[in-house]
C-alpha cells in the first residue's frame, strides 16, 4: 500500500522534475526533491497515530480520586443536633398553637365572642406578650381577647385585643410564636421559622 501511493506521489511530481530540466537544473537535484518528499509521504503514511495522545488505561483508583466521598446529610452530627432542637421547639410551641388553631377554627366561639378565662390567661401569657409590638397593641389597657373576622381577610379569623376604652386591634399568633422562638432558641431560630412558619403576618 505504502509502494503505491509513493508511486503516485512520485507521478504527481514528475512535471516538476521535466521543468527542472527545462530551465536547466541538474538530474542530481531531481533526485534529491524526489527522494525528500517520497520519505516525508511515507512517514506520514505509515505512522497514524497522533501525537500526545496517552492510550493509558483509567482504573478505578483514578476514578474514587476525582470522585469524592458522599455522606448522608443524616449521618452529620450538626444535623443531629438540628432536629433534636427542632423537634425540642415543636414540643415547646406546640400546646398553644394547638389551643389557638382550635380558638380560630372549631365552632367553640362565635366571631366577636370573648375568650373564657382560661384561653384568655394562655393567649396573652404565652403569645401576646411576646408580640414585638405588644406594647402598641395593649395601648391604654388590655379589657379581654376576643376572636372575630379578619379586618381585611373576611374568611379569616384571628385574635383581637379589645382595650379599657372600647378600641380593638387585631395581632398575629404566628408572629408571637417566632419572636418567642427567636427569644428562647436564638441560634436555631430562623432556620426553624424558615421551615414551619411560610406566611408573613403581622
Amino acid at each position: 500500500m505504502a509502494s503505491t501511493l509513493l508511486l503516485l506521489k512520485g507521478i504527481s511530481i514528475l512535471p516538476l522534475g521535466l521543468r527542472l530540466q527545462r530551465y536547466g537544473r541538474s538530474s542530481s537535484a531531481l533526485g534529491l526533491l524526489t527522494s525528500v518528499v517520497g520519505r516525508a509521504f511515507l512517514c506520514t503514511a505509515t505512522d497514524p497515530t497522533p501525537k500526545n495522545v496517552s492510550n493509558a488505561a483509567v482504573t478505578d483508583d483514578d476514578l474514587t480520586k476525582a470522585t469524592p466521598p458522599f455522606y448522608s446529610r443524616t449521618d452529620h452530627p450538626d444535623y443531629r443536633r438540628w432536629k433534636l432542637i427542632e423537634d425540642e421547639i415543636l414540643k415547646d410551641i406546640d400546646s398553644i398553637t394547638l389551643l389557638t388553631k382550635d380558638i380560630l377554627h372549631s365552632n367553640r366561639y362565635m366571631d366577636g365572642e370573648r375568650l373564657t378565662t382560661e384561653d384568655e390567661k394562655a393567649v396573652v401569657e404565652k403569645l401576646l406578650a411576646y408580640h414585638p409590638h405588644s406594647e402598641d397593641k395593649i395601648g391604654c389597657g388590655l379589657h379581654f381577647i376576643m376572636v372575630d373576622r379578619h379586618p381585611q381577610f373576611r374568611n379569616s379569623r384571628c385574635l383581637f385585643v379589645v382595650r379599657t376604652d372600647g378600641g380593638w386591634i387585631d395581632f398575629s399568633y404566628q408572629k408571637c410564636l417566632r419572636a418567642y422562638v427567636r427569644a428562647k432558641y436564638p441560634s436555631y431560630a430562623e432556620k426553624f421559622i424558615r421551615e414551619h412558619f411560610k406566611r408573613t403576618s403581622t
